[in-house]
């Protein structure tokens, strides 16, 4: 260690061997704004699927409150047809996410037959 101090001496006069305060504050500031930045992109990112998901989702809900003013409503009378519709709506959901999610499958397959 005092062979590489003797070294720096002997290259310069005024050498310092230890960083200059200066140079590691800038450091710092670049790693802490380049930390800001990501935070900030990834929360951009976040809003953006966020707003897309209740795009989609917008209908799915529409149907799950049909199902649930079903439930409410039905009674002694009406069971059996209201039983039905129900069915008909939960089995419409069950394919749209069947559907959402071989959609994502093949799109992870391709993108891997691309990567090859």
């Amino acid at each position: 260690m005092k062979f590489a101090y003797a070294l720096s001496q002997a290259d310069e006069p005024n050498a310092n061997p230890m960083v200059k305060k200066r140079t590691l504050f800038i450091i710092v500031a670049i790693i802490i704004a380049g930390f800001g930045v990501g935070i900030y992109l990834q929360d951009l990112k976040h809003r953006e699927s966020t707003n897309a998901y209740w795009k989609a989702n917008r209908h799915n809900m529409e149907r799950l409150q049909n199902i649930q003013k079903f439930t409410i409503q039905l009674n002694g009378k009406n069971w059996r047809a209201m039983r039905d519709s129900i069915y008909q709506q939960t089995d419409t959901l069950i394919i749209l996410r069947f559907r959402k999610e071989m959609d994502s499958l093949n799109e992870i397959r391709e993108t891997a037959k691309k990567s090859d």
